[in-house]
C-alpha cells in the first residue's frame, strides 16, 4: 500500500483491512481519535510503538512525555511539522510491510 492510498483510506469508517496495529493507531489519530490511537500502542513494548507513542504525546503538546518515548524509540524529537512526522512514520511502516 502507498502513502497516498493509506491517506485515501481516511475517508472510510474503519482502518484498511490487514493494517498493522501501528498503522491502525496512526489511522485513528489522523481521524481525530487520539485516545484510540494511544490505547493501541501504549502497552506495546517495542521501538515502533514507542515512536508512535512519542508522536502522539508530541501531538498532544506534552513535550516531556514525548521526549521520554522518543528516547525509548531510539529517536530524537524531529524539528518537522506533525503532519510531516506522521507521513514519515506511515511511510516507514508501509515500506516494512
Amino acid at each position: 500500500m502507498s502513502l497516498h492510498i493509506f491517506k485515501q483510506s481516511l475517508a472510510a469508517a474503519t482502518p484498511p483491512s490487514g493494517a498493522t496495529v501501528y498503522l491502525q493507531a496512526l489511522w485513528h489519530e489522523a481521524k481525530g481519535n487520539w485516545e484510540q490511537a494511544h490505547i493501541l500502542v501504549q502497552d506495546l513494548p517495542d521501538k515502533t510503538a514507542a515512536w508512535i507513542h512519542a508522536y502522539l504525546h508530541r501531538q498532544e503538546g506534552d513535550t516531556w512525555n514525548a521526549d521520554y518515548w522518543y528516547s525509548k524509540a531510539g529517536k530524537k524529537r524531529p524539528a518537522t511539522s506533525l503532519e510531516a512526522e506522521w507521513e514519515s512514520i506511515v511511510s516507514t511502516l508501509l515500506v516494512e510491510e
